[in-house]
């Protein structure tokens, strides 16, 4: 007699959504590509008339645009290696095997709502913080998101980017961004 050991066989469950397991990662490039859509048509309705080149709209197109191509690129790469957690079927019926150790398979919402609310709280917060104190929360919430475990470095760099930032507005493009509290008033 041999001593063998069975396995038993895993019987594929069909998922539920189809061929639309996996596909929760376009929640990220659909978030992008609607905001930079927003950025667009901010940017063209914008009265430009009469002002030098590059103008107020300037950059903003420009960001628009990357943020319209990335959002593709992200979500073709999402629908081109989207992968099944291990032992749920995919859209084939096969059962799914881990890309590699930390291989996600869900939308990080937390992270998602760290990034929207920041941003949510610099496009209300900024007539009456300024750019400086605005851009520096946004930029603390975004490291907040992406998982950063220093929150008191995150603030003094975000203090520190956002300064400069305001600079290269202010000195180099000539641009008036609000400096609300810290300029005295609001």
């Amino acid at each position: 007699m041999s001593d063998s050991t069975t396995v038993p066989a895993v019987s594929p469950e069909r998922s539920r959504w189809g061929r639309a397991t996996g596909l929760s990662a376009l929640v990220m490039p659909g978030v992008l590509a609607a905001f930079s859509l927003y950025l667009l048509i901010g940017s063209l309705r914008m009265d430009t008339e009469g002002m030098d080149f590059p103008g107020p709209s300037f950059f903003p197109l420009i960001l628009a645009a990357v943020g319209l191509v990335l959002a593709v690129a992200l979500a073709v790469q999402v629908a081109v290696t989207r992968e099944s957690p291990e032992g749920q079927a995919d859209a084939d019926g096969e059962v799914g095997q881990p890309a590699g150790p930390l291989t996600r398979f869900h939308s990080d919402f937390s992270a998602l709502a760290w990034v929207f609310l920041g941003f949510l709280a610099f496009a209300l917060l900024l007539p009456w913080l300024g750019w400086i104190l605005a851009g520096a929360l946004l930029f603390w919430t975004v490291a907040r998101a992406f998982g950063s475990p220093r929150p008191v470095f995150d603030i003094l760099v975000a203090l520190f980017v956002s300064s400069l930032a305001y600079l290269a507005f202010a000195v180099v493009l000539g641009l008036t961004l609000p400096s609300g509290v810290l300029g005295g008033g609001f």
